[in-house]
């Protein structure tokens, strides 16, 4: 500070010197002017000493407040800072208080569990010593039970334990029937009230369709051109196309049999494009037969198109909708094929949506599932595996190919949509008119659902009745107990439900009741 205040004086006097100097040789000659350049230069220095000290004194008042404040904010930092020391010291203290009471806690507990240890320990012996005494009273209570009763005690067990068993096996046995009724109820009630749903919105056509095609003739005399001379034309149409024409005294009518219900539509057009043209003769015969069948395979895949398109499917192979097609002239049991897709497609659709699924996915799935039957080529598969391999290999969806395959239970169901392809299929068979049986398979199944009940030990008779829906069982009172009546029923019941194939459900019902009989002479 004084250093500065110094070069500021050195300045002032250098400057006023300077100036002096200057006046000085301007007015060497002039002794007044350097008297009063002398007084001047000591007016300034005066000045620059008094400007010097002012400075200084600024200069330290302003050093003195910089230095007032710097202790201030010291001060108050320390301060700050020896509070926070106080507050954790505190905190210290209270946790040294807090630690040292929960020691004492802990002591105390210790020296409580050291103590309960003790009582355990003795509370031990003496439940040692009485389970000492109890088995030591066992062993002789069970030599006595031995010796009064002829009878050691292994065997004694063996006995509880298949009285247990058989107790236990009788039980479980009502148990089980008591759950797979209410099962069964609950689950029979749902699926009607589904199928039921499912039925009622869904029109169907119950007629049976037969192996022969009756075909009409204006007059008798007809019959003679279509026959030919010695029979040459008859035996062109036959050999043309593999049906049988059966002429016999059925007045203006020809009968065509085959049991290819697309062979008889080609013979039964053929014939009435021969009979409108009346040029019969064989090489006539072979050339419309054959125009017949170029024109039957175009309206096939017209069908099929028309099909689809009214189903509502839509992206199938044109090859899968050509064996649409063909189902139209295919049957089974006497059940149109093409009806009975397209019945069961719908129901499929109607239950898929009832059951919150895809109703188009199981719409399409139901409409193929038959293509098996109708394939152009023999094989030994069967037509669900068959029609699961056509499916596959015209890109249909795995869903779908995995329904054809399973609804007759010979692949695996992988999908939710494949049982109910199986139920709805099984729905559009058994409904009543649907399909025909032939008698020999219906008489054979009912004696062999009586014959099954006729082999378990105590039944005296059994009867089939309700078309086979109900089979009732007699058994001998002296041999079946009430109890072995349920299971009985119920054994019966699993039997047949594993054993044969039947449509809907067959109740078993087992009656057993005691005569007693005398005569009052």
């Amino acid at each position: 500070m004084d250093q500065a205040i110094l070069s500021i004086i050195i300045g002032a006097v250098s400057l006023v010197i300077g100036v002096v100097a200057g006046r000085f040789i301007f007015a060497k000659n002039t002794k007044k002017q350097l008297e009063d350049a002398e007084n001047q230069a000591q007016t300034i220095l005066k000045e620059a000493e008094l400007r010097a000290e002012t400075v200084k004194k600024e200069k330290q008042l302003e050093a003195k407040e910089r230095f007032v404040q710097l202790k201030a904010d010291h001060d108050k930092e320390l301060l700050e800072k020896n509070r926070k020391i106080g507050e954790t010291e505190n905190r210290i203290k209270q946790k040294e208080i807090t630690i040292n009471q929960k020691e004492a806690a802990i002591d105390k507990q210790v020296k409580e569990n050291e103590v309960i240890k003790e009582n355990l320990n003795r509370q031990i012996e003496v439940v040692n010593n009485k389970r000492t005494e109890l088995e030591k009273h066992q062993e002789e209570h069970i030599r006595r039970l031995e010796k009064i009763a002829n009878l050691s005690a292994e065997d004694a067990k063996a006995q509880l334990i298949e009285s247990l068993k058989q107790e236990a096996h009788t039980q479980a046995l009502s148990l089980q029937q008591d759950i797979i009724e209410e099962a069964k109820l609950k689950a029979n009630k749902e699926a009607r009230k589904i199928v039921i749903q499912s039925i009622q919105r869904t029109a169907a056509e119950i007629t049976i369709e037969n192996t022969v095609t009756v075909f009409n003739l204006e007059s008798d005399e007809i019959k003679g051109q279509i026959i030919g001379r010695e029979g040459r034309n008859i035996r062109a149409i036959e050999a043309a196309t593999g049906v049988d024409l059966i002429v016999d005294d059925t007045p203006e009518a020809i009968i065509l049999s085959s049991f290819d219900p697309l062979r008889r539509e080609i013979a039964r057009l053929s014939l009435q494009r021969l009979v409108s043209d009346g040029r019969i003769h064989p090489a006539r015969i072979e050339e419309v037969v054959e125009k017949t069948r170029r024109q039957l395979e175009e309206q096939v895949m017209e069908i099929g198109e028309r099909t689809v398109i009214e189903m509502g499917i839509h992206g199938l192979h044109k090859e899968l909708i050509r064996i649409v097609g063909k189902m139209r002239f295919r049957s089974s049991y006497g059940q149109n094929l093409l009806m009975h897709s397209r019945e069961t497609a719908n129901l499929c659709g109607i239950m898929a949506a009832e059951l919150g699924m895809n109703p188009k996915l199981a719409k399409r799935a139901g409409l193929l599932h038959d293509i098996g039957k109708v394939p152009d080529e023999e094989t030994e598969l069967s037509h669900a595996l068959l029609g699961a391999k056509l499916a596959e290999k015209y890109g249909e969806n795995p869903a779908v190919v995995n329904a054809i395959g399973a609804h007759h239970d010979e692949m695996e169901m992988l999908y939710v949509i494949s049982p109910i392809i199986q139920a709805c299929d099984a729905i559009s068979g058994a409904r009543p008119g649907a399909r025909r049986e032939i008698m020999q398979q219906y008489l054979q199944r009912i004696k062999d659902l009586e014959n099954m009940a006729l082999a378990y030990t105590g039944v005296e008779k059994a009867y089939a009745i309700q078309a086979g829906r109900e089979l009732r069982v007699i058994v001998e009172a002296d041999k079946v107990t009430d109890i072995d009546s349920d299971k009985l029923s119920f054994e019966i019941a699993q039997k047949i439900q594993t054993e044969m194939t039947y449509p809907g459900q067959i109740k078993v019902t087992v009656i057993r009741e005691k005569r007693a009989v005398n005569v009052a002479r």
